[in-house]
């Protein structure tokens, strides 16, 4: 899934090359796309496109005076092309969702991969009019974010702290792997209680926080859209690498499953050697 780095590279690159220009068509391909119905898709239609925006995982791209909003939720992605085929693609065919093509040649694509079509696109106003932006906690790299906002957020938090680190409206742009390697920088159990922290702890963490997605913005600063999944891949030094050793101590990356994702983590860096129980438990192995 694509987190705060690697939509804030979307944006950069977005800026780059679609500011300026005028959209000539809006062809949705995916029935389950398109979450608005007013304005309509074709409002866009000959409006320039200015600055593109995020909003944690959201990018919103501002189209005249309405804003053209997309998730791409677990499995989307961004294709740009130089070259837009002249057959229009048909619809319900592969992983194409949406199609924007520019006046004088070029745009790109909307794609998702998989059976869970979870993508979703808005035409609106007022980026907050989206239900999952309006919701949305704080940037963790915006200026005014600092260490006594963080911890106040830790704070009478009984919740474990992978799942508070992943919630949208407690923090804006962390996602499962991301949250994996702040946790990892940290030194930290995804099973600790949020607001068991002490203060040293809390500053530890949230240093761990903007440390981690501040190198990870950087390193995907510049790459091309076509590139930053394997980017993102390998400057991850413990999410999706069980069985491999930790980079910092040796010991073998572990993982722990859940219905439909898992974390992976260090048990010599973050739970004193201790393997971590099945979530059901919820609990340290004895």
């Amino acid at each position: 899934m694509p987190e705060l780095p690697e939509v804030e590279a979307l944006r950069e690159f977005l800026d780059e090359h679609l500011a300026g220009r005028v959209v000539e068509r809006v062809l949705p391909l995916a029935v389950s796309v398109l979450k608005t119905y007013d304005p309509p898709l074709t409002a866009l239609e000959g409006r320039p496109a200015g600055p593109t925006a995020r909003y944690g995982k959201f990018l919103a791209l501002r189209i005249g005076e309405l804003h053209l909003v997309t998730h791409l939720a677990r499995a989307g992605w961004l294709r740009w092309t130089d070259s837009v085929p002249a057959q229009p693609p048909r619809p319900g065919k592969g992983p194409l969702a949406l199609r924007v093509v520019l006046e004088g040649g070029g745009g790109f694509d909307l794609t998702e991969a998989g059976t869970q079509k979870r993508l979703a696109v808005y035409v609106v106003r007022d980026p907050q009019e989206v239900p999952g932006i309006a919701r949305l906690g704080p940037d963790p790299l915006a200026e005014g974010f600092g260490r006594e906002a963080f911890g106040a957020l830790l704070a009478g938090e009984r919740r474990q702290i992978k799942g508070v680190l992943r919630d949208q409206s407690v923090i804006a742009g962390i996602g499962n792997a991301y949250s994996d390697e702040i946790l990892h920088h940290a030194g930290v159990s995804p099973f600790k209680l949020a607001a068991s922290f002490d203060g040293a702890q809390v500053d530890h963490l949230y240093a761990a926080v903007r440390e981690t997605l501040r190198t990870a913005v950087e390193r995907a600063h510049g790459v091309a859209a076509g590139r930053l999944k394997a980017e993102k891949k390998s400057g991850l030094r413990v999410h999706g690498r069980a069985g491999e050793p930790c980079p910092v101590c040796g010991d073998t990356v572990r993982s722990v499953s859940f219905a439909d994702s898992s974390l992976q983590y260090c048990p010599t860096c973050q739970t004193g050697g201790k393997p971590l129980a099945d979530r059901r438990l919820s609990k340290l192995l004895k």
